[in-house]
């Protein structure tokens, strides 16, 4: 039995694996409820509840950590992400698509989360603390791939398909059979490449007394870390305004100029958010990883928080001048996307470091709910607010909501060391 593979073997489909079921459920769902004929409104309201299996899975991540192995639940929400992506399929064409294709996105976001619990804690578990800070920049950037996959690639498709038939169910009902077929793939090839670190086994409860003082004891060690407050706070505003950037930017590019869009079609604004806009997101998180295991997550948090928030003005002189070059739509998206990549570096870094000790894999988790907990508020409120102040004042309300971020860096404690390559 193989204990050890190389990282390269598996870190990269592994995250192409995390990312692809996201991106679907946050952003791919988006474009098409726009192109199925939602409100802003509506659509940033009920996506934006999507999010919920990934702000409680902290409740059952103690779960995932007592029994079975971390490879075992990867390998087997790989499966139900799997079906959820073909019930979607199946059920766009149908009068009652809404009810049901948010049905199936709620199944494959609960698999997703799950998936997220046992990914993130298997990192932990595989690699040691130099290889983890090399590897967030390589992981990230295969998320990212995975974004390019879904709201680039795959919505370029979709709105081919929507030219090509005539039929905009069919289409996107296409789209999703195809995202099923991947995940098959997905499959079979991590039961086959993940190695088996002698770490990764459930802890020895077995009685469901064990069990919930197990889950009871992962909580109460969370909330006893010192300066929970602060780090809690961080988790919840670091991405405020993205939370409420990332529900519009679509309805933004698709909708028609006399509302103050852009008015791009289906392909084109795949291929400005979800293609170049990603690129950038990409190599903004591989020169954010490379950098950071250099200096350190405290010598970089500085410059990645203004990175992730100041190029929000990018959306703002989009909506005001409204070009029609698409070069300049192109331009400004990359050079956004490029800053968050880079800044979401220190993000995903700080919830490690805030993460180590006994219960790594839960306490990760419970961080990461905090994070999508931190996008699931904020978006669910960005359409009717993008309603009520139209885009300008949308995009100028965005750019004020950067504040608490950057009030808050002051105030976190980083070991100076955390993140610094080993040699």
């Amino acid at each position: 039995m193989n204990t050890k593979r190389n990282p390269w073997a598996w870190i990269p489909t592994l995250y192409f694996a995390e990312g692809l079921p996201y991106v679907a459920v946050m952003v791919v769902s988006v474009v098409m409820y726009k192109r199925f004929g939602l409100s802003n409104t509506d659509i940033a309201l009920y996506t934006s509840w999507l999010y919920l299996p990934w702000v409680i899975k902290p409740f059952w991540s103690p779960f995932v950590d007592i029994l079975k192995t971390k490879r075992w639940w990867i390998v087997s929400m790989q499966l139900f992400i799997g079906a959820g992506f073909a019930g979607i399929a199946f059920t766009l064409p149908a009068p009652f698509f809404l009810q049901a294709s948010l049905a199936f996105f709620w199944l494959m976001a609960f698999s997703s989360a799950t998936h997220d619990i046992a990914a993130d804690g298997f990192y932990m578990l595989a690699l040691d603390d130099s290889q983890q800070s090399f590897f967030v920049g390589i992981r990230s950037t295969f998320y990212r791939l995975a974004s390019i996959t879904g709201q680039g690639l795959l919505v370029i498709l979709a709105g081919f398909l929507e030219k090509s038939t005539g039929n905009i169910p069919y289409a996107w009902s296409i789209t999703f059979f195809i995202l099923a077929g991947l995940f098959i793939a997905f499959f079979a090839w991590h039961r086959f490449v993940l190695p088996r670190p002698a770490s990764d086994t459930g802890k020895a409860a077995h009685t469901p007394g064990e069990v919930m003082n197990e889950f009871v004891n992962t909580f109460k060690t969370f909330f006893m870390k010192k300066g929970i407050g602060q780090a809690i706070a961080f988790m919840l505003l670091y991405r405020l305004a993205e939370a409420m950037l990332v529900k519009l930017t679509y309805p933004f590019l698709l909708d028609v100029r006399e509302v103050g869009g852009l008015g791009l079609s289906t392909q084109d604004a795949g291929i400005v958010y979800g293609t170049v806009g990603v690129i950038a997101l990409t190599l903004g998180g591989i020169v954010g990883g490379i950098v950071a295991s250099r200096k350190g997550l405290k010598y970089w948090i500085w410059p990645m928080a203004l990175a992730i928030t100041l190029p929000n003005l990018a959306y703002l002189l989009l909506a005001i001048y409204q070009p029609e070059n698409f070069i300049w739509v192109n331009v400004a998206i990359a050079l956004e996307q490029f800053g968050y990549g880079f800044g979401f570096t220190a993000y995903m870094l700080f919830l490690i470091y805030f993460s180590q000790g006994e219960h790594k894999t839960a306490h990760y988790s419970i961080c990461t709910g905090f994070m999508a907990l931190g996008m699931m508020l904020p978006g669910m409120a960005a359409g009717w607010i993008q309603e009520q102040l139209g885009y300008v004042n949308f995009f100028i309300f965005i750019v004020i909501a950067i504040i608490p971020t950057l009030i808050l860096i002051p105030f976190l404690k980083i070991d100076k060391e955390f993140g610094k390559a080993k040699n």
